[in-house]
């Protein structure tokens, strides 16, 4: 009981972390378009127009105002318009990337939420330590498709998603999605599987092509015992199937206890 209390302690402290990390983006954000407060020693603007006192030298008859001592008669003024762009352009770059960083922060905010739920509901229910699932990714795949995007949702609740266009996610064997407690009873267990078609040479075209494979299982945590899932990608069909059929999803579930044996069940896709 005392190590899930400190699951739960060490999510929530997480998640108040990642919190905090979104507050400062967002006041950054608000920093940035505070417009900046003119200097302290700026001289303020003689009243009704009156020329500085203190032998200014006063303007020549017709109107033409006296060139400055030393610099050149033809010189042009700097344009403001210049500066002004150039200030307008590097705010709009810093804004950018501090809504990016927001966004990312959203994510994972809302990641350590669906973690925190499962675990509340743990907690509530009083069954801590009652039963435990554990859910992990097999890849079985044929070379024709490529893994890009996996989405796991438990009852409803996301507990893992992640996209890679760079072929790493394909190229891992098996990887955990879910190792932590849960309410003894029914629960239903929805996978979202993107692949990208992949071949080479005449097969080049497969490349511009994505698959999706999606699919639900159903299973009941038994009180005291352990539910092993392993969620299995696969390419099923045979020559003739239809590429779009192919990609498919097989649940493996092991149920385990403390004092038994286990049970074995598998669930292909329907």
């Amino acid at each position: 009981m005392t190590s899930q209390r400190s699951v739960v302690a060490r999510g929530i402290s997480g998640a108040l972390g990642v919190f905090g990390l979104l507050a400062l983006a967002l006041a950054t954000t608000a920093h940035a378009e505070t417009p900046a407060a003119a200097p302290a020693g700026a001289a303020a603007a003689p009243a009704g127009g009156a020329a500085p006192a203190g032998g200014a030298a006063a303007a020549p008859a017709g109107g033409a105002a006296a060139p400055a001592a030393g610099a050149p008669a033809d010189a042009p003024a700097p344009a403001a318009g210049d500066a002004s762009s150039a200030d307008s352009g590097a705010y709009t770059v810093r804004l950018r990337t501090l809504e990016k960083n927001v966004n990312e922060l959203k994510e994972q905010i809302f990641r350590t939420k669906a973690r925190l739920n499962l675990l509340k509901e743990t907690v509530l229910g009083g069954v801590i330590g009652a039963s435990r699932a554990f859910i992990k990714h097999k890849n079985e795949m044929g070379s024709s498709f490529r893994l890009v995007k996996a989405a796991y949702a438990l009852d409803g609740v996301q507990i893992y998603s992640k996209s890679d266009d760079t072929g790493r996610l394909a190229e891992m064997p098996e990887f955990e999605i879910y190792n932590g407690a849960i309410q003894p009873g029914s629960h239903t267990l929805t996978v979202v599987l993107l692949y990208q078609g992949n071949g080479f040479g005449v097969f080049s075209y497969l490349k511009g092509y994505k698959f999706t494979a999606k699919s639900s299982q159903s299973f009941v945590a038994a009180e005291s015992k352990t539910t092993s899932i392993t969620v299995v990608g696969y390419e099923k069909g045979n020559l003739t199937t239809q590429l779009s059929d192919k990609p498919a999803v097989d649940f493996r579930i092991n149920v385990t206890g403390a004092s038994e044996g286990s049970a074995t069940a598998s669930a292909p896709t329907k």
